[in-house]
């Protein structure tokens, strides 16, 4: 299988999407920030040395959906039309689960504004907590559904 950001020579290249059919397109990513359960209790009690954790962290992830585009080389700018982030603490990680939705109608998909998203959430969240915990490990960071376009329905919810 040829790798489509590359040309016939080798060369790094934006894809032309201009062919593509304008379609709703959808795309989840997953990530896990795991934690001491001591730090957890931080962010369930609203009691961490920053704030809210979970809402500042919801904001970057949309932040950053938006960004993607700058940050990544090879990104079309998009069309957004919804950024839903979800951060839930589970005491069974211990730690946050995180989900991020990215929708457009476009000519190509938001696989990579949803593990942008994903990823700068669990980054802030990590971020938030460091001074009560530097061993906090991020996790799972993946694509779970992919929908809409010519290639159609990915998903790996395990």
């Amino acid at each position: 299988m040829a790798l489509t950001h590359f040309d016939g020579e080798g060369r790094a290249h934006m894809v032309d999407v201009g062919e593509k059919q304008v379609t709703e397109r959808i795309a989840v990513a997953v990530a896990e920030v795991h934690m001491r359960a001591e730090t957890l209790a931080l962010v369930t009690a609203g009691t961490a040395k920053k704030g809210d954790v979970l809402g500042v962290a919801r904001l970057a992830g949309i932040m950053a959906a938006k960004r993607t585009a700058d940050l990544i080389p090879l990104c079309h700018p998009l069309p957004i039309t919804k950024v839903a982030i979800d951060l839930v603490a589970d005491e069974n990680l211990p730690g946050v689960r995180i989900e991020a939705t990215v929708k457009t109608v476009g000519q190509t998909g938001v696989e990579m504004e949803a593990l942008t998203a994903a990823s700068v959430a669990a980054l802030t969240v990590y971020d938030m907590l460091k001074a009560a915990e530097k061993s906090m490990r991020i996790e799972g960071l993946r694509v779970v559904l992919k929908d809409g376009g010519k290639s159609g329905r990915y998903e790996d919810r395990e």
